[in-house]
């Protein structure tokens, strides 16, 4: 035994420090695995995802869509736009006052004494109503209109709109036509509208827009209403054509879709911005297979709709 320092032999020195490397390999590749699975390999690059190996999960970039919601809350709508079709959103119609006027009533017809009355439209005088045509099957014309004017009210409610009607089918018959006019002009209304079917021969297909024309005349002044009437009329022709599909009618108005009348008491006496609209033919077998269906009426009320939009939102 020695008083001074030990030196192994140099046998004994190798076979130490192969076995502290045996035991130290090991414990240096474990903790590697786990230092790696934490996500010590993430790569902060510029491009904003992991690393080349993919192991990290992606990271939201500058240009990335935002997360979803969390739960419980709902995503944005998606905007709604003409008609309720994808697209640019209109503007709202709040403090906007529409009136529709159904055509006809499906009552008149019992009381005929009453409807045929005369009553003054400014220019001459004319009767209280009438029964409106129908198809050949027997769809009556105030069915049709009565059913696409509350179609187009839900639409125009729903974007803020004030929507009143001539009548709702709750009256034994009429209004009369000048009834139905002065109901736009005390109600003050930015636009109105008075929905109706034609009955022309058969074979004639299509729709049209009557415009008033400028007459003046005992009550009637439409002076003040021609150039918006027409603005209003020309942006419904637009709207319903896209809405149904349908052509303008070419029996009438030169193909136009646009017919000048100075001889309806709903348009003599109004004050506010009028139109009718007459969707199509009843007595045509192809436009009464539309004017009947269901979905063709819905289309038929939002191109109403639409156009009356446009034409308050210009």
């Amino acid at each position: 035994m020695s008083n001074g320092s030990f030196f192994p032999e140099p046998g004994r020195r190798g076979g130490t420090l192969a076995i502290v490397l045996v035991t130290l390999i090991p414990a240096c590749f474990v903790g590697w695995l786990l230092w790696s699975s934490l996500g010590g390999s993430k790569d902060d690059g510029a491009d904003g995802v992991g690393g080349a190996s993919g192991a990290s999960g992606p990271t939201t970039s500058s240009t990335s869509s935002p997360p979803p919601p969390s739960s419980g809350a709902s995503a944005p709508p998606a905007p709604s736009g003409k008609s309720g079709k994808p697209g640019t959103p209109g503007k709202p119609l709040k403090g906007k006052v529409v009136v529709i006027d159904p055509g006809h009533n499906s009552h008149n017809r019992e009381h005929p004494s009453q409807i045929a009355r005369l009553v003054d439209i400014g220019t001459e005088k004319k009767e209280c109503d009438t029964t409106g045509t129908a198809t050949n099957s027997g769809y009556p014309e105030a069915s049709f209109t009565l059913d696409v004017a509350r179609r187009a009210r839900i639409l125009l409610e729903a974007r803020g709109a004030t929507v009143r009607f001539t009548h709702d089918g709750d009256r034994p018959y009429g209004p009369c036509v000048d009834e139905r006019a002065e109901i736009g002009n005390k109600a003050h209304a930015d636009a109105a509208v008075s929905v109706h079917a034609d009955g022309a021969a058969a074979g004639e297909r299509g729709f049209h827009v009557i415009l008033p024309k400028s007459v003046r005349g005992g009550g009637a002044d439409t002076s003040a209403i021609t150039a918006p009437s027409r603005r209003l009329g020309e942006r419904l022709r637009a709207e319903f054509a896209e809405a149904t599909g349908s052509a303008p009618a070419r029996y009438i108005g030169d193909g136009s879709g646009l017919d000048v009348r100075g001889d309806l008491g709903g348009l003599n006496l109004s004050t506010v911005p009028k139109v009718f609209i007459e969707c199509g033919n009843m007595r045509d077998s192809q436009d009464a297979a539309e004017l009947t269906d269901t979905a063709w009426r819905e289309r038929a009320a939002h191109g109403i709709a639409q156009g009356i939009t446009d034409f308050l939102n210009e």
